[in-house]
C-alpha cells in the first residue's frame, strides 16, 4: 500500500460551513497502462494488481458532505475494500455520519465507527440475518463521492494511470483533489 494521507484540516472542517460531520469512503478502480506496468525490477510497493481487467490499481477516498476528498489511499485492483478502511476511518470527527456501500458491511468497521462517537449507515449484506439498520435518506447523500470519483477521472493521468511509481501516481491524485478544491472555493467566492 502506498502512502496516503489527508487532504484537509485535521477536524474535517473547511472553510465554508461545512463541518466534516459527513463523511464518505468508497473505492474505484483504474487501468494500469502497458508501459506503467512494463517495469522490470518493482522498487517498494507498486500497489499494481492483476484483476479482470487486467492491471490495476484501487483509489480509496474519503470525502466530506460537500463531495470534496479529505483522504486518499492506494492499494492493487485486486485488494478487497475491507482493510483500506482502517486507514480511511481514523481521525474521524466525533458525531460524523459515515455512509459507506455494501461492500464495508463488517462488525469491526461499525465498531471502528462507533468507537469514535460516529454513526455507521451502511447497508447490510443481503446474506446478512441480523437486524443492522441504516438510514436510508442519508445513504442516498453517497451519490456525491461517485460524483467526486467522476470528477477526479476527467484528468486524463488519473483515469489512466501510466505513473511506475505509487507515489508518483498518488502525488497526481492529490493535485487533481487540490484543484477540486480551488475550484470549489473559486465558484464560492
Amino acid at each position: 500500500m502506498a502512502e496516503g494521507g489527508h487532504l484537509g484540516q485535521a477536524d474535517g472542517r473547511d472553510h465554508c460551513g461545512h463541518d466534516g460531520k459527513v463523511q464518505m469512503i468508497d473505492s474505484s478502480t483504474v487501468r494500469v497502462h502497458q508501459q506503467a506496468a512494463a517495469q522490470k525490477k518493482q522498487i517498494g510497493d507498486a500497489c499494481i494488481g492483476r484483476s479482470r481487467g487486467g492491471l490495476t490499481t484501487k483509489l480509496h477516498l474519503r470525502v466530506i458532505g460537500n463531495g470534496l476528498p479529505v483522504q486518499v489511499e492506494l492499494s492493487p485492483g485486486q485488494m478487497n475494500d475491507q482493510p483500506m478502511a482502517e486507514l480511511l476511518l481514523n481521525d474521524l470527527p466525533a458525531g460524523a455520519d459515515v455512509i459507506a456501500d455494501k461492500g464495508y458491511d463488517a462488525d469491526w468497521i461499525r465498531g471502528l465507527i462507533e468507537d469514535q462517537n460516529c454513526t455507521p449507515h451502511i447497508p447490510p449484506k443481503s446474506n446478512r440475518y441480523d437486524g443492522i439498520t441504516y438510514s436510508k435518506a442519508k445513504y442516498k447523500k453517497r451519490n456525491l463521492i461517485e460524483r467526486c470519483f467522476n470528477k477526479l477521472k476527467q484528468f486524463r493521468h488519473i483515469a489512466t494511470r501510466y505513473d511506475r511509481s505509487a507515489l508518483n501516481y498518488l502525488a497526481m491524485v492529490k493535485i487533481a483533489c487540490l484543484r477540486l478544491w480551488l475550484r470549489f472555493y473559486e465558484s464560492a467566492a
